[in-house]
């Protein structure tokens, strides 16, 4: 069967599965504007990894010191790009209350996280999905999931980077990190996919005041764009 086409709304966005709103390009304005954002997330992430990668190098080869210091940087680094995930997901929390077609989103998957706080996340979201009521209820929920998720990993980061500078704390500390920076690039990947079919729902008239707000830091900004944001319910 053919995916039907929603009526009244000029997006003319198709119901298809989140797979498809992947897999397909996005038309050439709508894909700068996910690039644009993408790119920002990505080299603050990118940079952070690098960081960690080298701390866990230099512990393996006795230079503790040193590695102690990039631990201190990629916590630095983590904190910047969880706060632009933060504020994207609360933001998209908002105009997804407004969007007259929702994008459609799957629940968070257990398999692909390590560590506790991801996985007991994903678990919550399968439960929420399952009975949410249409699809504008399973989108508010995972942004909202999405959000805390990253939000804990980051204090989880935090605490064990400041165990780490603190004395000579045990292996486990250090392979803590590791799997929080595996999880929370998971989440950082779901953010991706959320934001990608968010930009396919998007009737293109309304682009262009995503782009500008998006650039802002503080997801306040988004609640005075003329969309009738300012009176969206907490």
């Amino acid at each position: 069967m053919f995916p039907r086409r929603i009526q009244g709304t000029k997006s003319h966005y198709l119901r298809r599965s989140v797979c498809d709103d992947w897999i397909r390009a996005l038309p050439g304005d709508k894909k700068q504007v996910f690039e644009a954002t993408v790119g920002t997330w990505e080299s603050s992430f990118a940079m952070m990894s690098i960081a960690l990668s080298d701390a866990l190098s230099m512990r393996a080869g006795g230079k503790l010191v040193c590695a102690r210091e990039n631990v201190s940087v990629a916590r630095t680094l983590l904190n910047r790009v969880s706060r632009l995930l933060v504020g994207f997901c609360d933001a998209l929390t908002v105009w997804g209350k407004h969007l007259r077609v929702v994008p459609l989103v799957e629940p968070l998957n257990t398999t692909f996280f390590r560590g506790t706080t991801g996985q007991n996340a994903a678990a919550w979201n399968i439960i929420l999905h399952r009975v949410a009521v249409g699809d504008r209820q399973r989108f508010v929920q995972k942004l909202k999931i999405l959000s805390g998720t990253v939000a804990q990993l980051e204090q989880e980061f935090e605490k064990a980077a400041e165990l780490i500078s603190e004395s000579s704390a045990s292996g486990q500390y250090w392979a803590e990190l590791d799997h929080l920076h595996y999880d929370f690039n998971t989440c950082l990947r779901e953010a991706e996919v959320v934001l990608k079919s968010f930009l396919r729902a998007l009737p293109a008239e309304q682009l262009d005041a995503f782009a500008g707000a998006i650039q802002k830091p503080r997801h306040r900004a988004w609640m005075s764009m003329g969309l009738g944001l300012s009176r969206a319910s907490a």
